[in-house]
């Protein structure tokens, strides 16, 4: 499905397309105000510290029509293929001349490599357009012990945003920054509340451009543009067809989504960083500082490549009774395959509940060099309408 006539008439989900889909005029628009620029790779990377130092958060994204011609030189073929064109983008000079800094999160075990192989670039090539590195090495277990700690790495990173700002940041601008994304937060919660009620006024493409927005214009902005784009929304067709969720690789871009809902399915949640997961936890204005950032990212729903199978098998259970899907597309890309660990015991649970799914393994990315995605696609929305098995 492809984003309908309604949204296009939309002239605030129009300004979240364009921005969606000219993901550098954002940035473009910080500098030129005198904020310096920040890439995030991985997704623990705490905004509220980078907007409390008065600079501009961007997500790092691939370009599936980039050679990787450096990353060759560097990377085995063995990495995952879209964090290889992230890589590609941050050494090839295109992030050079887009960002000033890079914040690395631990989020999964393959960005942590990346820094690795960043870091070490830097030292023996210096001459390599890389931007100046923060890593975050977040402890991702509930233990008390492992909380302190993860205290002790945000004040760190705290510290280098200082350095790179050039003064101290207070406390009450990590509050009032806080402030500012639990508000862009909520906006984007009330907004999902169209794709899970019994009657479904987004569509999960339609609501990937919303969201996806956000990691490349001011929050602020973001969040008047995404309240009006739900009042909008209220008034728009509903949308008929299984309801279904997905779960999986993150997806960057929307061509999975439209080949999924072209197939007459309607994606009515997911659980991944580039979807509802983004946006699930508030920072605590209540706690100190930096107790506020911990809680908020280190108790959100955990992905995968950050959860124990039981965590997985819950949440999964747990979103998608939430909103109403009557089946789950599993999906993963080759060499990203941490999730498929947690596929057997989640199915089984989906399975005694009555709930179909479905799963591509494996698959090449690009989304498009599967040739024969849409007619397996098809055949599970068959399945989904109660047809052949």
């Amino acid at each position: 499905m492809s984003i309908r006539p309604c949204a296009l008439e939309s002239q605030a989900f129009l300004a979240l397309k364009d921005a969606y889909e000219h993901r550098e005029k954002g940035a473009e628009k910080a500098r030129a105000e005198g904020k310096k620029i920040v890439g995030e790779l991985g997704f623990d990377v705490p905004d509220e510290l980078v907007l409390a130092a008065g600079m501009f958060p961007v997500r790092i994204y691939a370009d599936p029509e980039k050679s990787l011609e450096e990353t060759d030189k560097y990377l085995e073929y063995s990495f995952e293929p879209v964090v290889r064109a992230q890589f590609e983008k941050i050494i090839d000079g295109t992030y050079g001349s887009q960002i000033d800094y890079l914040a690395i999160s631990n989020s999964t075990d393959v960005i942590i490599r990346i820094f690795l192989y960043l870091r070490e670039l830097k030292r023996v090539e210096p001459e390599k357009p890389v931007p100046p590195i923060a890593f975050i090495d977040w402890l991702f277990t509930h233990h008390r012990l492992h909380q302190v700690r993860d205290e002790f790495v945000i004040d760190l990173f705290r510290k280098q945003m200082e350095e790179w700002a050039g003064r101290e940041i207070t406390d009450e601008e990590i509050r009032k920054a806080g402030g500012i994304l639990n508000e862009n937060r909520r906006a984007l919660r009330k907004m999902a509340e169209l794709r899970h009620a019994k009657e479904v006024r987004i569509s999960g493409t339609e609501a990937m451009v919303i969201i996806g927005a956000g990691f490349f214009m001011d929050k602020e902005e973001h969040t008047a543009l995404v309240k009006q784009v739900t009042e909008d929304a209220a008034s728009w067709p509903v949308l008929e067809g299984p309801r279904v969720f997905y779960t999986g690789a993150n997806q960057e871009d929307n061509t999975l989504y439209e080949k999924i809902e072209a197939a007459g399915m309607v994606i009515v949640g997911e659980d991944t960083d580039w979807g509802e997961r983004s946006y699930d936890r508030d920072f605590n204005p209540e706690y100190p500082v930096i107790r506020g950032i911990v809680d908020r990212y280190l108790f959100r729903e955990f992905s995968a490549k950050k959860a124990f199978v039981s965590q997985r098998v819950e949440a999964l259970d747990r979103e998608v009774n939430a909103c109403g899907a009557e089946g789950v597309i599993f999906y993963t890309n080759q060499y990203d395959e941490v999730a498929t660990w947690d596929m057997p015991k989640q199915r089984k649970s989906l399975e005694a509940r009555g709930i179909k799914h479905t799963t591509f393994g494996r698959m090449q990315w690009p989304v498009s060099r599967n040739e024969d995605l849409d007619e397996k696609l098809a055949a599970f929305a068959e399945v989904m309408k109660g047809g052949a098995q």
